[in-house]
């Protein structure tokens, strides 16, 4: 990995991490999701214009069916995601849900994009799964594991929406050569129009998450797809078993920010079990 890519990451990790931790603060619905696409396509609107005039961006067929496809992805991945956010921990829900995804990614990117597992990668694979596995505090006792099978199911099928969405947006980039910042535009608008239905008789709430949550929406209207172009410039320079897992330090701060910010317990045994992660990260990122 080149430290162009490498940078690439873990500025998209920071940006990631913070975001989720507003998100989680603000445990919104469906008009909350609906207000971050709505804002977030009106922010990059510029850019996209910008880069137009610069390099006339083609718009191809495939942009418009893997944005689509990744828009429904992204919409399972949001609404799941804040669900888990309202009924479970920053700090087992976040690095359960970044944990798993690059599991499910590196194993279909070694199915269906033929690219190699070596040993270190294996290794890596086994750490990530240890650190989950620590983090959620899972033991045999029924009374205990109750109290967290919440965090566990929502964390573990966010993960498998990031997985697919991965994949879905890297075959766009790497075999279509479709433009990161586009994909995720086109994206963003198509989240827009699906949502639109579910929101429109949704008045008061609306008025409500504006009123309450109007700067934390602009945040991560910015941040979030921030985060994401950055991923997927770099996956145009790494294979995708290599960035995906390595874009998993986000994990570390997601564990942090529980922590201290949002006085969440077991902390340190959640940020030892990130550092396992982490050590996989680095297993993987060395293969």
């Amino acid at each position: 990995m080149s430290l162009y890519v490498l940078l690439l990451v873990l500025i998209a990790a920071f940006l990631h991490a913070s975001w989720n931790l507003l998100s989680k603060k603000a445990k919104g619905k469906v008009p909350f999701i609906w207000l971050i696409y709505v804002a977030s396509s009106f922010l990059y609107l510029p850019v996209i214009l910008f880069q137009n005039h610069k390099s006339n961006i083609s718009y191809s067929q495939p942009l418009l069916w893997f944005s689509l496809c990744s828009s429904v992805l992204h919409l399972g991945y949001y609404l799941v995601l804040q669900k888990g956010y309202r009924s479970a921990d920053l700090s087992v829900v976040y690095p359960l849900a970044r944990g798993s995804g690059p599991l499910f990614s590196s194993v279909a990117a070694i199915l269906f994009l033929h690219e190699q597992l070596r040993i270190s990668a294996t290794i890596g694979l086994f750490l990530i799964i240890a650190g989950v596995l620590l983090i959620t505090g899972l033991s045999f006792k029924k009374e205990n594991n109750r109290e967290i099978m919440t965090g566990i199911y929502y964390g573990v099928l966010t993960g498998f929406f990031i997985a697919l969405y991965t994949l879905n947006d890297t075959i766009a980039v790497k075999s279509y050569a479709v433009s990161p910042l586009v994909l995720t535009q086109a994206t963003n608008l198509f989240g827009v129009v699906l949502l639109f239905p579910f929101v429109a008789k949704e008045k008061a709430e609306l008025k409500r998450e504006i009123k309450q949550h109007k700067w934390t929406i602009i945040a991560i209207a910015l941040l979030s797809p921030a985060a994401y172009i950055l991923v997927l410039e770099a996956l145009k320079y790494a294979p995708l078993t290599v960035v995906a897992p390595a874009r998993e330090t986000s994990i570390l701060l997601g564990v942090f920010m529980g922590s201290k910010v949002l006085n969440e317990t077991d902390g340190k045994r959640r940020l030892i079990a990130s550092l396992l992660i982490l050590g996989g990260i680095v297993s993987l990122s060395l293969s």
